[in-house]
């Protein structure tokens, strides 16, 4: 049976993404449609990563990335591949070259990336579920702005072969959905079963808390008042002493950034390719990270690494904003968008530097913009915390009908 290929007015698939493949006749997400990335490799279909330069000097896969090839075994159909920011080197939502998708949760505002067609996927229904990545926020970030649900997964637990990196030390498979039974339908299929992970610590970081806008706070504690009606809790920091986030930030920053260009720096000096304004001063900067900048960022990493875990112990999950800020507008200037990036990546940063899941759910404003509130929990714990997350949220939609 042919498939059509779906109608996009939001702009959220790349020009050469736009084909179907139809998944098993039976499964545990038959009847579902899901978008990948443009970072995934589809076996007959090429990988562009946000850039015509990449998609003109790399051969077209012949295998599918092993998540993709998971999801059409287990029934769900696959309508295409979305757009990325370039090598997805942004958590902006714009790309120089295929257009910023539309936010259809916040119009006039980005969606927010580097799964930035992902997330406008989801968002607009274009699809039931969409294949993201997440480095430093690529998934918690757009998913916060569009109001759909989003996760970063436990650091090497899904398989990051057959698909563009930016990052291999940090990078991650992802999924967003706007549904929260098809986010944990796709969980159940992906994730190894966390039956013997119990959550019994509930954690309230203030340091974190006071990143975001105060239109953030009244979500984030009706999260952490609903988990104590389950478990105790506590207020605490994660950085300990004042500033520690921006330095994690900055550790963060420089230690991607080496591992960025040991990535794709030859393939950048011989390709030259174009990129926008905004990706080209990110990828002049990792070209100048030296090797004992990232160094000593590592030696920071492991401290916060060491920190993070055993704050959260075996059991505890911290209630974080997803984001600093609610999506910009379009229209904000550069440096609107830098004061945002660099509050949000003080808190994007900590799972990425300690390698942790976190969930994003979503929630709005009190005038209606969408905001995540997300749930950080120990490694490998991301079933459970899928769990743990739909539970509450439910919840709380019950309360507020």
């Amino acid at each position: 049976m042919d498939i059509p290929v779906i109608d996009d007015p939001v702009g959220a698939f790349v020009p050469h993404g736009r084909f179907t493949l139809a998944g098993a006749a039976t499964g545990a997400l038959a009847g579902l449609r899901f978008a990948a990335k443009d970072l995934f490799d589809v076996a007959g279909h090429p990988t562009g990563a946000g850039n015509p330069d990449w998609l003109r000097s790399h051969a077209h896969p012949t295998r599918h990335h092993p998540v993709v090839a998971q999801l059409l075994q287990a029934g769900a159909t696959l309508v295409g591949k979305t757009i990325t920011d370039e090598l997805a080197y942004s958590i902006h939502g714009d790309n120089h070259h295929y257009g910023t998708p539309v936010n259809s949760a916040a119009p006039g505002r980005v969606p927010g990336g580097s799964s930035s067609g992902s997330a406008a996927a989801v968002a607009a229904r274009l699809c039931d579920f969409a294949l993201g990545t997440d480095t430093g926020g690529s998934t918690r970030v757009p998913a916060s702005y569009c109001g759909v649900w989003g996760l970063r997964t436990t650091f090497g637990l899904l398989s990051c072969k057959a698909m563009a990196p930016l990052c291999p030390d940090f990078d991650t498979v992802t999924w967003l959905a706007h549904d929260a039974g098809i986010f944990e339908r796709v969980g159940r299929v992906l994730l190894p079963q966390t039956g013997g992970v119990q959550l019994r610590r509930a954690l309230l970081p203030f340091d974190a808390l006071e990143l975001a806008d105060p239109e953030f706070h009244p979500a984030i504690h009706q999260v952490y008042d609903a988990l104590r009606m389950l478990m105790p809790g506590e207020h605490m920091r994660l950085g300990g002493e004042e500033g520690a986030l921006e330095n994690w930030r900055r550790a963060y920053i420089s230690a991607s950034a080496y591992d960025a260009w040991q990535t794709h720096g030859h393939w950048i000096s011989t390709t030259q390719p174009r990129f926008g304004a905004a990706v080209q001063a990110r990828w002049d900067m990792a070209r100048d990270t030296s090797a004992e900048t990232a160094h000593a960022a590592r030696r920071e990493q492991d401290l916060v690494r060491h920190r993070v875990r055993s704050l959260l112990g075996p059991d505890g999950v911290a209630v974080i904003p997803s984001a600093a800020s609610v999506a910009p507008l379009c229209t904000a200037s550069a440096g609107e968008i830098d004061q945002v990036r660099a509050r949000t990546f003080r808190l994007t940063c900590v799972a990425g530097l300690a390698g942790l899941p976190q969930v994003s759910m979503p929630f709005a404003t009190p005038t209606g913009l969408p905001i995540g509130v997300s749930l950080l929990g120990p490694a490998g714990s991301d079933l459970a915390l899928i769990g743990l997350a739909t539970r509450i949220w439910r919840a709380l939609q019950a309360d507020a009908r």
